[in-house]
């Protein structure tokens, strides 16, 4: 059925009335909101701290405090920054963890729709055009039900890799020239930053399906197969999404850690590529760099919001198990109460008939009526802790607690390799890099070093070995034996470094 005009205008008007995304666009600071929020998200991977949103979003208002369009009070910039971060996280375009900020999908929404006002990332018509009849192929083939179309396709493709298989045998590699591989570099990013909206949208929606379950456990109107069935509903339904077939499938690869180690060397190397500065800019191929790390914690996020919505269930069903018996026990000591204020002494009051049969063991040495009873375990005593300053000297604390300090500085090794790599000026491998800079800690240097080469897309040559000696402070010597790289300060000066 298709949709008038009327309808579609009454359904922007909702959106532009609920719509986190809708709401901050909207907003007479949204520049402000969006730059301070983006810059902070950028250089964070786990959200970023309630303080430092506040401080930064204050520094920005009392930036614009002198330019009337924005309405900011120079003197109270920070409680209007508090004000104005509390506002969006009720309107629920960020949410606030554990004292931590994270993002959403309405505020991922925001920042695309900004960006592409400036930088549109598109791709020409006929790269779009081939996409699209590959597609129509592809699914027109899956749909016919006939033998014969099926093998007829099967063998076109046979025969477009038989004849490819041949031009390469005979050493004719077509590659991708310097055009096409923008679009498709260009492609690839589309693709990658769209998996982590899908992924974000399945966290807002688990995150709302979380809600909605605490909305039920609170109003106590469900009772405990309820809350679990609509738990286990709400998941199901969740996964038959799209994002979620998506994220579903993203799981099952990382069960394959071969596969996902794959998608990462795959993108080093399309980001060796001469044509990606020209496709991308800098903080574009930083984010493809990481995607895979990315999107690893991307899922992790989600399994925290489900963990949390099974975890409150649990709860629930513990302390509302709990509650029940409590209740039981009230309801038996009532019982036993008035069954006490009966005269047992008396043989017709004994002899009386009961709607209940007797139940008990036949313990004489005990009333019975004490056996019976309800009682509940007291444990008040609670010891209290201990947080009382004890002076003692440094001369009593052991070796093995100043020897914990004596840890590897990876910020500061790196620094120094990079200025030890600078002057050398040429590739340097690891044995002459130890010579050159002698390590304190020689296992976790070389693993460092090691992991400097792979990040910056290095060949490592594990079939070529090298010795190398080194002697410890107890004048022992220590031989390992390391594949062969040679590390250069060109490959390695504009990696962003993640310790």
């Amino acid at each position: 059925m298709e949709e008038s005009a009327q309808q579609r205008s009454e359904r922007y008007v909702s959106a532009r009335s609920q719509h986190p995304a809708w709401l901050l666009l909207a907003s007479r600071r949204a520049p402000l909101v969006l730059g301070c929020l983006r810059t902070l998200f950028e250089r964070a991977h786990d959200g970023i701290p309630m303080e430092d949103a506040l401080q930064a979003l204050s520094e920005m208002l009392a930036a614009y405090a002198s330019q009337e369009l924005y309405e900011i009070d120079p003197d109270a910039t920070h409680l209007q920054a508090g004000r104005e971060l509390r506002e969006w996280i009720k309107r629920r375009l960020v949410v606030e963890r554990e004292g931590r900020i994270y993002a959403t999908d309405a505020l991922e929404s925001a920042i695309q729709f900004v960006d592409s006002l400036d930088s549109r990332i598109m791709t020409s018509t006929a790269s779009r055009l081939s996409v699209v009849q590959r597609e129509i192929e592809n699914l027109e083939t899956g749909l016919n039900p006939s033998p014969t179309g099926r093998i007829a396709s099967l063998r076109r493709r046979i025969q477009d890799l038989e004849h490819e298989l041949a031009q390469v045998e005979a050493g004719n590699v077509i590659v991708l020239d310097e055009a096409q591989a923008i679009e498709g570099i260009r492609e690839v990013y589309n693709l990658a930053t769209s998996l982590r909206a899908d992924f974000r949208r399945v966290e807002d929606s688990w995150r709302e399906a979380d809600r909605a379950l605490r909305h039920s456990i609170i109003s106590e109107q469900s009772h405990r197969g309820e809350i679990v069935d609509r738990l286990l509903d709400g998941q199901d339904a969740l996964l038959n999404t799209p994002e979620g077939r998506v994220f579903e499938s993203f799981q099952q690869q990382l069960r394959q850690s071969a596969e996902l180690e794959t998608m990462r060397e795959r993108l080093r190397t399309i980001l060796r590529h001469p044509a990606v500065p020209k496709a991308l800019n800098r903080p574009q191929q930083r984010e493809l760099r990481w995607l895979a790390l990315r999107l690893v914690r991307e899922s992790q996020a989600v399994l925290q919001a489900r963990a949390r919505s099974e975890r409150d269930v649990r709860g629930f069903m513990k302390t509302g198990l709990a509650a029940e018996h409590h209740r039981v026990g009230q309801l038996l000591n009532d019982l036993f109460n008035l069954a006490l204020r009966v005269d047992w002494q008396r043989q017709s009051e004994r002899r009386k008939p009961a709607c209940l049969p007797p139940v008990g063991v036949a313990i004489t040495g005990i009333p019975a009526i004490e056996r019976l009873r309800f009682k509940t375990l007291d444990d008040d005593d609670t010891g209290e802790l201990d947080l009382s300053l004890k002076p003692a000297g440094l001369e009593q604390i052991d070796d093995d607690f100043w020897d914990a300090f004596d840890g590897l500085d990876r910020e500061a090794l790196i620094q120094d390799t990079l200025a030890v790599l600078a002057e050398q000026g040429r590739p340097v491998s690891l044995g002459e890099l130890a010579s050159l800079l002698p390590p304190a800690h020689d296992l976790e240097t070389f693993a460092l070093w090691l992991a400097m080469a792979r990040e910056a897309g290095i060949e490592v040559l594990k079939e070529e070995r090298q010795l190398v000696e080194l002697v410890d402070e107890d004048e022992q010597r220590w031989r390992f034996n390391l594949p062969y790289v040679g590390l250069d300060h060109e490959a390695l000066k504009d990696i962003d470094w993640e310790l």
